[in-house]
């Protein structure tokens, strides 16, 4: 469910910045700023009305950004981000109807997993970069090491999102099992909306 090459290039870039967006002017400027920043990837939310314009916005004019959409919770917003020209969708949870659609329209998904039950749900669609979501308050780094010990052989990588900062940052990405992290420290909102 996630293309290898696009796979490879979260692997390389080790840092998705996951963005909340309430102004489709301020998404240009902020992947510039991103860019410059070092940061390849990053992860539109759909929790604000500007997310889908941003991300044309972005792909039209900053074509060096590997730009994606999370929060997708229906199988409509996969096909709206995948119109719109996203490069992947994630999702907090497994919902089989929204990674049903992602395959159906070709869109790499990685969807949200807190459980055994869930990497079973995900591995039903074949996906192995999964969204390691509450990353924190789910127990963390020690957590995810056991709750992925059973799926080893399967060498699925993990993206974990929730409680991700600075502080805890290279524990995480130290580890084997993690692909990239994400996180909204990089740009929070509100400096976004302050044109910072």
């Amino acid at each position: 469910m996630f293309a290898p090459d696009l796979k490879a290039a979260v692997e390389k870039s080790r840092i998705i910045a996951v963005l909340v967006v309430d102004e489709a002017a301020d998404a240009v400027p902020l992947a510039q700023a991103l860019l410059a920043g070092g940061v390849q990837i990053m992860e539109l939310t759909l929790r604000t009305e500007a997310a889908l314009d941003a991300l044309r916005r972005i792909v039209a004019e900053v074509p060096e950004m590997t730009a994606g959409v999370g929060t997708i919770l229906t199988p409509d917003q996969v096909r709206a981000a995948h119109t719109a020209g996203a490069a992947f969708g994630v999702a907090p949870g497994v919902n089989p109807r929204v990674l049903a659609a992602a395959r159906e329209v070709g869109l790499s998904f990685a969807p949200g997993v807190a459980t055994p039950s869930d990497i079973e749900q995900a591995l039903e669609f074949e996906c192995r970069l999964l969204k390691f979501f509450p990353a924190e308050p789910a127990g963390g780094l020690p957590y995810l090491k056991s709750m992925a010990a059973p799926y080893a052989h399967l060498e699925l990588r993990y993206v974990p999102l929730g409680g991700i900062s600075p502080a805890n940052l290279s524990a995480y990405v130290g580890d084997s099992l993690i692909a990239a992290v994400g996180g909204s420290w990089l740009a929070p909102r509100e400096l976004i909306a302050a044109k910072d």
